[in-house]
């Protein structure tokens, strides 16, 4: 049986090879996706409930160009992992970088799907990158 925190590095291997399909699969199906209680008007950081909507913000992120997105650090406990990810990410329409250390944290129930994902990122950066 494999550990949240293989879980996560599952989630994240997907990621890297574009296999959003499995990282939906590891969804529970009213997956809680948050970003940050305020709507700043940036798609890409806004509150998502369910699969469906999950994979809207996959699709948002066509508007960055990746350089870097490295998983540094797992620490989980109970039922939770947190993680923290090195990003370095270019916004195309403005062009502007964001260079970022961000918290991932991932909530599991007992199947092993994720009931919750907390998102946690400078929005200063996003917000000014997305003004341009």
């Amino acid at each position: 049986m494999a550990t949240n925190i293989q879980r996560v590095e599952h989630i994240y291997a997907a990621f890297g090879a574009g296999d959003i399909p499995s990282i939906l699969d590891a969804l529970h199906p009213a997956i809680e996706w948050e970003h940050d209680a305020s709507d700043h008007g940036m798609p890409w950081l806004k509150l998502r409930r369910g699969r469906a909507e999950v994979g809207k913000f996959f699709e948002t992120l066509a508007a960055f160009e990746f350089h870097r997105f490295e998983p540094l650090n797992m620490t989980a406990g109970g039922n939770q992992v947190i993680s923290v990810i090195a990003v370095d990410i270019t916004l195309k329409t403005s062009g502007h970088k964001i260079r970022d250390l961000e918290l991932h944290l991932w909530t599991f129930d007992d199947q092993g799907q994720v009931t919750r994902f907390r998102h946690m990122v400078d929005t200063h950066q996003h917000w000014l990158a997305w003004k341009g």
